[in-house]
């Protein structure tokens, strides 16, 4: 396994972060429970969660599993750095949601229950929130990190201006501000190039793809499965791409990997990704990837992957220069 610092922060992460969605209502706890320990005996330290992560079964679900996993062997806290997420509805509650420091209190203390620790590692913002002040959402942010309950706080699905509102307000009060953001990234889905990730350059903030396959659009055909990679909407995007995924899956049968392990390399070879999520929801998913992060691409291989896939390049070099 590789690692990174996490954007500007001292804390290292691996390259593959696990997330944990699928854990409850697609995957049963016994099977979770076997994915968690592989993942951590093959090096993975990263493990990404949210507090509305449940599905069918309820938000919170997925985050109760994890404390349940973790209970089984108190050493297995202090190696792991724990990331969940704070934003979505948690009830019918007018106030059980968005980014109130309210709400960051009540839903910080929450989720440490379900987990069953004393500090999350990365507490990220699971979406922006327009109605809340951002000096509002700081304000909370600071008190947890004093009272010790979070370490490091990141953002998720931010546009690139609220990251760098967000982290010119705190540089001028003397605060580290965001360390990262989870976005929407993957070979099909480039828009982040636009203004995310030069703003996360910029900031120093380390970017944590999600997605990373575009729904297993970047899989492989013959692993395609059940659920949303059948659905109407995800085989006519299949058939709109035909030639691109075709074209793609000759290159990576010259490189002699999978179309998954290449989509994800490619996403490690991109500047300022530190991680990327991995979301299986078997362990036999979760052994397919462990590769990815010993596959160097070349700068050849590179450039006939843009050929692809084109890049959107930078605004406003993109739309205006």
């Amino acid at each position: 396994m590789q690692y990174r610092q996490l954007g500007r922060s001292g804390m290292r992460v691996s390259t593959l972060c696990l997330g944990t969605m699928n854990f409850g209502p697609r995957t049963s706890e016994a099977a979770a429970f076997e994915i968690l320990n592989n993942a951590t005996n093959a090096g993975i330290n990263f493990i990404d969660t949210a507090d509305q992560y449940g599905g069918h079964l309820g938000v919170g679900t997925t985050e109760s599993l994890l404390g349940r996993w973790l209970k089984e062997d108190g050493s297995r806290r202090h190696k792991l750095v724990l990331a969940t997420k704070v934003h979505e509805p948690m009830s019918e509650d007018v106030n059980d949601r968005g980014l109130s420091a309210r709400h960051i209190r009540n839903a910080c203390e929450a989720s440490l229950r379900r987990l069953g620790i004393d500090h999350i590692d990365l507490y990220q913002m699971h979406h922006f929130d327009r109605s809340v002040p951002v000096d509002e959402i700081w304000l909370a942010m600071d008190r947890l990190i004093a009272d010790g309950k979070i370490t490091y706080v990141g953002s998720s699905n931010f546009p690139g201006w609220a990251i760098a509102q967000a982290n010119e307000r705190t540089m001028a009060r003397g605060r580290p501000g965001l360390v990262s953001e989870q976005s929407l990234y993957n070979l099909v889905e480039r828009r982040a190039e636009l203004e995310v990730l030069p703003a996360c350059r910029e900031y120093g903030l380390g970017v944590i793809p999600w997605s990373p396959l575009a729904g297993g659009l970047l899989a492989e055909p013959s692993s395609a499965g059940e659920g949303r990679r059948q659905s109407e909407d995800a085989l006519a995007e299949r058939a709109r791409r035909a030639d691109q995924l075709s074209r793609f899956e000759s290159l990576c049968a010259q490189l002699g990997e999978t179309m998954s392990a290449v989509a994800l390399a490619w996403l490690l070879h991109q500047e300022p990704v530190t991680a990327t999520i991995i979301g299986p929801a078997d362990p036999d998913q979760l052994s397919s990837v462990l590769c990815v992060p010993g596959i160097s691409l070349s700068r050849e291989t590179l450039d006939a992957i843009d050929d692809i896939f084109p890049p959107c390049g930078e605004a406003p070099e993109a739309y205006a220069w």
